[in-house]
């Protein structure tokens, strides 16, 4: 042999080459890569879809006290029909709630529920028309629908007549 490259050495009947580390390492880094993206991928749907579905739930005196905050996000509000404002439209109702001596006017673009009146307590999904507005823009009305429903904070809203529902 002439000297340049020194010949691989021999592997004697029995034992197996060597193996090279760069290569049981690389596929196994691959592996680890791959899996940190998948977990990664999969925590940030995780995260951002809970995080989207939540429809936050205030009181009428909360979401005012806290509407620079909530700006118009989206969220369920809480209160008593006020008697007499219960105003039917073309596009759905309008109409006031109250809480705790605060109330809000409520702007609802769709059908109102059959149960729908005056001095019962509602929520209603929706915003703020803006963050100096108390006008709540609302798609949704929800009521009382079963003779089973027992609020689980009977404090915080009450019919007119005092009795919580």
């Amino acid at each position: 042999m002439s000297g340049d490259t020194p010949a691989p050495p021999e592997a004697t009947e029995g034992t197996a080459p060597a193996p090279n580390p760069m290569r049981t390492s690389r596929p196994r880094l691959r592996l680890a890569l791959v899996g940190l993206v998948v977990l990664g991928a999969v925590g940030f749907l995780l995260v951002k879809g809970l995080g989207s579905s939540l429809d936050y739930f205030k009181t009428v005196d909360q979401a005012l006290a806290t509407k620079a905050q909530l700006g118009t996000t989206t969220f369920r509000l809480e209160g008593t029909v006020v008697p007499g404002s219960v105003t039917r439209t073309v596009e759905g109702a309008t109409f006031d709630v109250a809480q705790k001596g605060s109330s809000v006017q409520v702007r609802n673009a769709g059908s109102p529920p059959d149960l729908f009146k005056d001095c019962m307590p509602v929520v209603v999904v929706g915003h703020f028309e803006s963050t100096s507005s108390s006008t709540f823009l609302s798609d949704q009305i929800m009521v009382k629908h079963t003779a089973t429903y027992q609020a689980a904070h009977a404090d915080r809203v009450r019919a007119c007549d005092g009795t919580a529902r």
